[in-house]
This record gives structure tokens, C-alpha cells and sequence, in this order.
């Protein structure tokens, strides 16, 4: 498979007409990414380095415009090759002038080490379609895999599995697809994200309505790549799993489920991949007389059918993304509402984050050869590995002790300069809103309302700390008190408890929730613990992206991975599969040494990364590419076959 298949396809769709909607995708498309469309298909290099002097980092402060002749020049030359093919080569670029595009269009250095990923993550090879390989041995079909939860990765997994001719079966608790996307319905709700990295590489889409989806289309999303490989025929809906127990000697996972009737059954299978994720077990405050509160009583992850805030007294405890999504969409029809800050978060305005995509972008999308695929690259660079270099210390930084480089400060200062901005005449505000620690040392908040709402004359944020909840309200500790209909808790998810309220029992019996304890999970790359073979964890310890978006890169990397894992049972007539304790430990020590230089680990930094002793137990700590490369399969030398 290569980059070739993308360059055949578009060959193949030329011409396209002259219409008023090519005539506006061309006005309106992102113009870099028409640039990058434009030279992959016709291989032009000439008039790709005269644009080169004028682009820049998506989040430089330099701005320098693109002449406006030299952009008409552009759109006229990919009219001419798109209505006529004048000019479009037939074989692809290679790729030295592939890297090219890269570089210029970002707008900095774009190293080779990135180009395998680009062509998987981008659509422009496909996704390795392991039925098509001649000398790959079939699965057969008493060999039985199981997965658990139907979100994004469980349904990569389902997608994936059925491609390499798996027999599988999908356990989800609810009553469809979409995991996190399903469960969270709070007014506000979105992705942090942007919408076309925020998806499957095989199944990159073009009718996105927001550049960040908001749940509703994020949904719409998972129901309709569900429909289109009908995953559902697969899917045993409303039926949860209890527990998981493994016997050595037949290598088999007797799984115990519970259905919606409230009936236990046990299923055998072979394998186990666990997708539940780590953000689905959502947890209440400990609040004393949280309980004796007689108004409503709701978790954002947990929103109520029918709950109507209109014209009444709200109290919100937490002020993190959640919290932040909330409140700018509630705060103009409550009448009070108090907003409960128990930590502070750096808060950064992405102009793009409100923005609908326009009418002429979609068309671009769905119709211009490789415009797609080029958009995602833009979208995975500048919201992604492109951000890297902030949370990573610089060991040289003797600048200010709550930024770790010159870029990290640099970010804050800006992040900065836009909180004085909103709140030119709200100084108490600003003091209440400024964090005491470096920027990116745990999740940020892209602002799409949330300091509009703070600064309104119905909202208050209180920062002296809840001592109690009444029957009517809330009491803080300073004495004041806020009477209330409706307390809305936006306080997360209990992260650390990795396994949630699973029962695993693994070779002789040894039990992963004793092992990991309330806050200590620990795995190999994710994945794998020794002495449970054949299961295998999603988004699991130190696998979490936290330097920005790609939690979907990373879930079809481990789905990648896992597949490659049984292929390996299969062509060697085994039985099990378990990553050996010298891999796992080596990759305990590793992180280990890595960490310090991370800025999670700043003295100031505190979030759901780390554990109660500061154990950053959930963030990856180097960039996607790496994780990409290390997932192409178990390396040798790191497993057992039983």
C-alpha cells in the first residue's frame, strides 16, 4: 500500500465542473490547504516556494500576509487542473517533495520521521487491510475476541477486528454507540479537539458543521460511521460487564455480564480488549450535606432529560472544561448563578473554536482531490505535535519560574494579555482568574463563552470555598450563602481508578485492582500488564496525550497494535499472548526517567495527570510520531506466546 492509491482516486474524479460551488470553495477554502492540495496533485514546486516567504506557524505573533495576487495565482491554476486535469500528474509526488508541502504549508520544519504517520493519519495510504494480505494466516473461527464499550476506540476496535476476520463481540452498557459522546448531553458540550483530527482516519469526514465539534454533531459523527459499517450487527447494547477471570490452562476470559433485565451471564472467549476509557466514571464532590440538598442535584456527565434552567437560581461547583462549556451557555437565561472555583485554569481564546464551517470550506472538503486529507495534516500539526516544545522543559530556562522554555512563556504571556483584555474593568476578576502555575501543566480551557459569562451582572465566581451544602443552597467557608433550585456539579472523573468497578483475576488468580490500587495503574505501553494475558487496556497508564489533541491517533494506534498482538497468536499456533516482565518494568523505568523533564512535574503543577503522591500516572510523555512508531507491533523480544 502507498500514497499512491490517494493520487489514482483523485485522477479519477477529475474534472469536476465549473460551478458556482467549485467558484466558492475556492474563495472561501483554507488557502494553505489549497496550496498543499494543489502542488501534491500537480507537483508544482516553483510556485510552492513563493508562497514559502510568507506563511508562519499557526500561533505565531508575526503576522505576515500572503500577497493577494500570488493567492489569485493559486486559485486560478487549481481551477484550470480541476475543471480540465491541465497539469495534474498522475503519479505521486515523492517523498522529499511531500515533506516539502509539510514544511511550507505549517509554516516550520516538518521532519521526515513524521511522513509515515502523515500518509497512515491523513488518508493518503489507507489503513493496512490485514484480509488483503496473501501470506497472512486467517483467524479461525472458534478463536473468540471481546470488547467492552462501543465509544471511539471500542469501535475501532469492532471496525478493525471484522476487517482482519475476527470472530468479536462489543459489550456496551448503553443503549448505542458513541461512549463519552453518547453519555455527555450538558447545554455546551464540545470538543476540545478540532473536528477534522477529531475522527478515524479511514473515515475522515467533510460535513462537520463547527471546526470544533459540539457533542451533538460529535455524536451524529459516531452514529454515522456506525451505520455506514453497520458495527451495531456486533454490538450487544445495555449489557454490562462485571468482571473478567482468566484460566491458564485453557487460555481462555469467562466474562461476566450483567443485561439490562438485571440476568447474569458468562461469556468464554479467547481475548479481551477492554475500551471503557477512563472518562466515563464521573464522581460527586465530598461535600458535607451534599446529600440533604432539596433542589435538583445534577453532574454535567450525567445530565437529567428535561432539566430546565430558565429563570432559575444555579450553582456550579468546578471551573474546568466542563464547567467553562456550561456556564457560557447557561449564564443568559438563569437568573442568578454562582459559579464554586476550586482551582484555577489557563484559558486560551481560539478564534476558530465558535466558528461554523462555511459552505464553500465543506464543498472543498468533500470535493477537491486531497483538500481533506491536506486539512487534517494542517489540523494535526497546529493542534498537536506542533505544540510539543510547551511541555517540554527547557533545562537552559532561567526565565520565569512558572513557564518551563521561552515558548511555554511566551504562550502564558499571551494567555495573559487575552485574560486582561476581557476584564479591562474587572481587576478583581483577573486577580481570582490568574493561575500560580505553568501553562499547559494540566488541561487548558479554549474559551468559547466562558469569561463573556463570568463578567455578566447574574454571575458571580466564588473562590473562599464551600464548607457545606444546605437544604436550600450552598454555604462557604468565609460565612456567605447562596440560596439555590439547582446545584450542578462539573467535578470530573475518577481518572486514577483506571479500572473502574471491574473484577479482574489473571493467572493464578492475581487481581489487577489490588495490583493497581484506588490511584497506581500501571501497563505497558497502555496496553498490556504481565500475568493477565490476552487482555488488553485502551487509554490506558501513560498513554494519554496530554501536550494537546490526538486521544483518536492514539486509539488507532493501540487498535493497530492489539490486532498485530493476535496475528502473532495466530501464525504461531498459540494460544495467548502476554507482554514479559522485563518490558513492562523497562517501560516503568523509562517513563520514570523521562517525567522530570516534562512539565507536568513542575513543583507548581497539579491535575488528574498525577496521583495523590505525584506520580504522573496518565500522560505520554513524548510526542504522537513516537507513539506512532512504537505501536506498528510488539517488538520482539517483548512478549511471550503461551
Amino acid at each position: 500500500m502507498d500514497e499512491m492509491v490517494t493520487v489514482e482516486r483523485a485522477a479519477g474524479s477529475l474534472p469536476l465542473a465549473d460551478s458556482p460551488d467549485l467558484a466558492l470553495a475556492l474563495d472561501e477554502a483554507n488557502l494553505h490547504t489549497l496550496l498543499a492540495s494543489y502542488v501534491y496533485l500537480s507537483h508544482d514546486r516553483e510556485l510552492l516556494e513563493r508562497f514559502a516567504p510568507f506563511i508562519r506557524p499557526a500561533f505565531s505573533m508575526e503576522y505576515v500576509e500572503i500577497p493577494a495576487d500570488l493567492a489569485q495565482e493559486l486559485r486560478t491554476k487549481f481551477k484550470r487542473l480541476l475543471t480540465t486535469g491541465e497539469g495534474a500528474r498522475s503519479e505521486a509526488p515523492g517523498d522529499e517533495l511531500v515533506q516539502r508541502i509539510m514544511t511550507v504549508t505549517a509554516g516550520e520544519p516538518v521532519e521526515d520521521e513524521f511522513l509515515e504517520l502523515v500518509y497512515d493519519q491523513c488518508g493518503f495510504k489507507p489503513w493496512i487491510d490485514r484480509s488483503a494480505m496473501p501470506d497472512r494466516r486467517q483467524p479461525p473461527e472458534d478463536f473468540k475476541v471481546l470488547v467492552i464499550g462501543a465509544g471511539m476506540t471500542g469501535m475501532a476496535a469492532a471496525t478493525k477486528l471484522r476487517e482482519a476476520g475476527y470472530n468479536f463481540v462489543v459489550v456496551e452498557k448503553n443503549g448505542d454507540v458513541g461512549g463519552t459522546w453518547y453519555e455527555n448531553t450538558y447545554p455546551g458540550v464540545g470538543v476540545d479537539t478540532p473536528s477534522h483530527f477529531y475522527s478515524y482516519s479511514w473515515e475522515i469526514w467533510p460535513d462537520w458543521h463547527n471546526y470544533h465539534p459540539q457533542g451533538a454533531d460529535m455524536q451524529r459523527y459516531m452514529l454515522t460511521v456506525a451505520d455506514k459499517y453497520h458495527l451495531r450487527e456486533d454490538i450487544r447494547f445495555d449489557t454490562k460487564v462485571e468482571s473478567l477471570v482468566y484460566d491458564k490452562e485453557a487460555a481462555l476470559w469467562t466474562v461476566t455480564v450483567r443485561t439490562k433485565d438485571g440476568q447474569s451471564e458468562q461469556i468464554v472467549v479467547n481475548a479481551v480488549i477492554n475500551g471503557h476509557g477512563p472518562v466515563n466514571r464521573y464522581k460527586f464532590p465530598d461535600i458535607p450535606g451534599i446529600d440533604a440538598f432539596a433542589g435538583t442535584l445534577a453532574h454535567t456527565a450525567a445530565w437529567p432529560k428535561g432539566l430546565d434552567l430558565r429563570d432559575k437560581r444555579v450553582a456550579v461547583i468546578g471551573t474546568g472544561a466542563s464547567s467553562a462549556q456550561l456556564v457560557g451557555a447557561i449564564a443568559p437565561i438563569v437568573s442568578k448563578l454562582n459559579v464554586y472555583q476550586r482551582s484555577k485554569h489557563w484559558v486560551i481564546h481560539n478564534p476558530e473554536i465558535a466558528n461554523e464551517v462555511s459552505e464553500g470550506m465543506r464543498w472543498a472538503l468533500a470535493n477537491i482531490p486531497t483538500f481533506k486529507e491536506w486539512f487534517r495534516f494542517r489540523v494535526y500539526w497546529s493542534a498537536a505535535d506542533g505544540l510539543f516544545n510547551n511541555v517540554l522543559q527547557d533545562q537552559e530556562w532561567a526565565g520565569n519560574d512558572l513557564a518551563v522554555s521561552a515558548s511555554n512563556d511566551m504562550t502564558r504571556q499571551w494567555a495573559l494579555g487575552y485574560l486582561s483584555q476581557k476584564f479591562t474593568h474587572r481587576p478583581d476578576l483577573i486577580d481570582k482568574l490568574t493561575p500560580d502555575f505553568p501553562i499547559f501543566s494540566k488541561r487548558i480551557i479554549l474559551d468559547n463563552g466562558w469569561f463573556d459569562a463570568l463578567a455578566r451582572e447574574n454571575v458571580h465566581l466564588e473562590t473562599s470555598g464551600i464548607a457545606r451544602i444546605l437544604p436550600d443552597g450552598i454555604e462557604t467557608k468565609d460565612g456567605s450563602k447562596f440560596e439555590c433550585d439547582v446545584i450542578i456539579c462539573a467535578t470530573g472523573f475518577n481518572v486514577s481508578r483506571m479500572i473502574g468497578d471491574l473484577t479482574v483475576k489473571g493467572v493464578d488468580g492475581r487481581d489487577l485492582g489490588k495490583e493497581w490500587g484506588e490511584e497506581d495503574p500501571r501497563s505497558y505501553l497502555g496496553m498490556c500488564m504481565p500475568g493477565f494475558p490476552n487482555l488488553f487496556w485502551t487509554v490506558g497508564p501513560n498513554s494519554a496525550p496530554n501536550h494537546a489533541a490526538g486521544q483518536n491517533l492514539v486509539s488507532e494506534c493501540q487498535v493497530n497494535w492489539i490486532v498485530e498482538a493476535l496475528d502473532r497468536i495466530v501464525a504461531n499456533d498459540a494460544k495467548a499472548f502476554e507482554i514479559s516482565q522485563e518490558a513492562f518494568d523497562g517501560f516503568q523505568r523509562k517513563v520514570e526517567e523521562r517525567m522530570p523533564q516534562m512539565i507536568w512535574s513542575h513543583p507548581r503543577a497539579n491535575s488528574y495527570y498525577n496521583n495523590s503522591k505525584g506520580r504522573i500516572f496518565l500522560s505520554w510523555p513524548w510526542r504522537l510520531v513516537d507513539y506512532f512508531n512504537a505501536t506498528r507491533g510488539p517488538a520482539e523480544g517483548t512478549y511471550k506466546l503461551h
